[in-house]
């Protein structure tokens, strides 16, 4: 069996999606708000919240398991267009967490190669995503798995503390040459509906 299975989330893990994204987001992001994040937390990861972020059909929420236990989830946006190209050519990853006790066992590799070849099955030309220019260790991590700085911008949010607004955009191009590193075993779009166990 494998250690690191992606599974797509249905309508019946939205409650443990929730859990693990409040679980995962107070290990990591507390330190960035005045109140703790709990103002984030309640517009972002309720049920109904999620529900209705799940049932777009642009949407896509995935869960992450290590050894058989729910460690994370991540969430991509399939039509946000970014940097001059259309929305039928982007792909966004727009949430990538996992609890601290799994950091380094390569499940954020995995999804990130799962996120690029889920994009590439679907005809897209980037994929681009979002981080925190002051989280140095995420940013060098997806500099390793082929993402590139390519704007700035600040956050307009007062409740956020202000050394920690500065964010970056990275993307990532997905020609011939750019995806020939990737793992070529993953299943298409097509059988998205079926359990994704990653070798």
């Amino acid at each position: 069996m494998n250690d690191i299975i992606i599974s797509p989330c249905s309508k019946g893990d939205i409650p443990d999606l929730v859990n693990i994204a409040i679980a995962s987001y107070r290990e990591h992001y507390t330190h960035l708000w005045h109140d703790g994040g709990e103002e984030y937390l309640k517009r972002h990861f309720t049920n109904k919240i999620i529900y209705r972020e799940w049932a777009e059909p642009d949407t896509a929420f995935f869960m992450l398991y290590f050894k058989g236990n729910l460690v994370g989830f991540m969430k991509l946006v399939s039509n946000n267009a970014f940097a001059g190209n259309s929305p039928d050519e982007c792909l966004e990853l727009e949430r990538l967490y996992m609890i601290k006790a799994v950091s380094g066992a390569g499940i954020g590799t995995e999804a990130v190669a799962f996120a690029l070849n889920y994009a590439q099955n679907m005809g897209k030309k980037m994929v681009w995503l979002k981080a925190m220019d002051s989280s140095a260790d995420v940013i060098r991590f997806y500099e390793r798995t082929g993402f590139r700085k390519c704007a700035t911008f600040v956050l307009d949010t007062p409740e956020m503390k202000e050394e920690f607004r500065g964010m970056y955009v990275m993307q990532q191009e997905l020609t011939v040459e750019g995806v020939s590193t990737l793992r070529k075993d993953f299943v298409t779009a097509s059988v998205y509906q079926e359990e994704v166990s990653l070798a």
